[in-house]
């Protein structure tokens, strides 16, 4: 998707409808309470709507809805290939709204107006593309069987699906979740973060433009207490696939086990090592993937390289070559193409950052912090006991660990709650793939930074989540049953005795 000017993308804001309503059974309608709250541009504070605010009442309207649907069949009964044809018409018209929704979520979450057009839009589009040509190509299985059985065993949707989604990659978000959970053909109920719930109501229109029939996707936008718990709590939900901080993640759990002991999928927070011996190569390449690790989308990443574990050998040289590359990540306006870092998703989440740096006891980079805005800041912590090494900040600030060994620095790396992702920059292959092995991360990279893509299974280890994973083939399977089938094919013991 081609980059437009900033004047380009301000016109498409200027002339901007927000969508308000919750999306239930086919059409938008205000919360059965009649309460909204508003969504801010956190970039300016400017008002962009007023959205209804679900409560329990809301949740079990859009479950019903998502029963009935599932039911009779009109989705979970569809052929397959129809299924993935409904799916892929969404894509094209993704595609073809894709600068609108690109400004959209820049404007509701302070993204940078290049990250939403270059990266969130584009793979959105792969993610629901992927998944939908998956549709009719996920075979059932025969077990080994004797001449006188035959076993099946069948995938079936598992039912309607909660989907509980973070408000820093919203639109992407939603796509790793309702891709698999539509291929599957379930029933979805979403919510979207209360911070950015814009784009996830115009995807849900624009399902509907491609033919998904009504009740099958539903989107109840609201508080956590208000909507998310009802969620998690609902009786007549068969499962949660939630993304978000541990601490929520936790009482999904709760709910859970309060209720009707659904299943429950849980990506959670992270504290990823970046791992870098004396023997790494070209190091300025190593510090263009830490600082694009550590920074991108502002830090508001569950997989950002937030622990730099750097040997005491090149600590100083690749200090100086992070500190090059992070001089070109300059916070501005989300609009301008030009900017590399926007605004922080709120006030509330802006103060918490803020309250990590005056923690902080050296800065070796950035630390400035104000109006909403935080700049890329790299700090020296005196070892992994550090709170800034040990708590998940979730925004620009990279913590450097000093070690002298390869075994201190794997050590280091899985002295955490967390296991998420991790990176090793090494130029001994032996060595980088022991560390990979040896670390307790959902993904690990070697001598680069990233998650993978569609086709690799995304989650954690230890308080990271479990239950599931994201993206790949692995997706479907926490949205779906197995079922076996035993036909008996022995003759019949009783013959007629003549």
């Amino acid at each position: 998707m081609p980059l437009l000017t900033r004047d380009e993308y301000r016109a498409i804001a200027e002339a901007m409808s927000f969508p308000g309503g919750a999306f239930i059974d086919g059409g938008h309608r205000p919360a059965i309470s009649g309460k909204t709250f508003q969504t801010a541009n956190p970039a300016t504070g400017e008002k962009l709507a007023d959205v209804a605010a679900c409560d329990a009442d809301d949740v079990n309207f859009a479950v019903q809805k998502a029963r009935e649907a599932f039911d009779d069949g009109r989705w979970s009964k569809m052929h397959p290939a129809e299924r993935k044809e409904v799916l892929i018409r969404l894509c094209k018209l993704v595609t073809r709204n894709a600068p609108e929704l690109a400004v959209m979520e820049s404007l509701d979450s302070g993204k940078p107006i290049n990250d939403c057009a270059t990266v969130d839009l584009p793979e959105t589009i792969d993610c629901l593309k992927w998944h939908a040509e998956a549709v009719d190509k996920i075979y059932d299985q025969v077990s080994p069987a004797s001449d006188d059985h035959i076993a099946i065993v069948v995938r079936e949707p598992i039912g309607v699906v909660g989907l509980v989604l973070p408000w820093n990659f919203p639109l992407l978000m939603m796509a790793w979740k309702i891709g698999p959970a539509l291929a599957a053909g379930c029933s979805v109920v979403v919510k979207p973060a209360e911070e950015t719930s814009l784009t996830a109501l115009r995807l849900a229109e624009l399902a509907m433009e491609a033919g998904l029939p009504p009740g099958v996707l539903n989107v109840v936008p609201g508080g956590g207490p208000e909507a998310g718990e009802p969620i998690g709590r609902h009786p007549d939900i068969d499962v949660v696939s939630f993304t978000g901080s541990t601490e929520t993640g936790k009482r999904f759990l709760s709910y859970s086990a309060e209720s009707n002991a659904k299943e429950v999928v849980l990506e959670m927070g992270g504290k990823n090592p970046a791992i870098v011996m004396d023997d790494a190569e070209n190091l300025d390449r190593v510090a263009g993937h830490i600082v694009n690790g550590a920074f991108w989308n502002m830090g508001e990443n569950c997989s950002a390289s937030s622990r730099l574990i750097v040997h005491k050998n090149i600590k100083t040289r690749l200090l100086e070559r992070i500190a090059a590359h992070a001089r070109h990540w300059n916070v501005g306006d989300p609009l301008d193409p030009d900017t590399r870092m926007g605004a922080l998703v709120s006030g509330e989440h802006f103060r918490k950052v803020r309250g990590y740096l005056d923690k902080a006891d050296e800065v070796v980079f950035g630390g400035k912090a104000e109006g909403g805005f935080v700049e890329a800041t790299v700090i020296e912590v005196p070892d992994n006991d550090a709170v800034l090494a040990r708590e998940e900040i979730f925004g620009p600030v990279l913590s450097v660990i000093e070690v002298s060994s390869f075994d201190e620095a794997i050590s280091i790396a899985n002295d955490t709650e967390y296991g998420l992702c991790a990176s090793i920059f090494t130029s001994n292959a032996k060595r980088a793939i022991r560390g990979a092995r040896a670390i307790r991360a959902g993904t690990v990279t070697v001598n680069s930074y990233g998650e993978g893509d569609i086709t690799t299974p995304f989650g954690g280890y230890k308080q990271s989540g479990f239950g599931g994973r994201d993206n790949s083939i692995h997706a479907h399977d926490q949205y779906t049953q197995l079922k076996t089938i035993w036909i008996d094919l022995a003759d019949d013991v009783d013959e007629a005795i003549d």
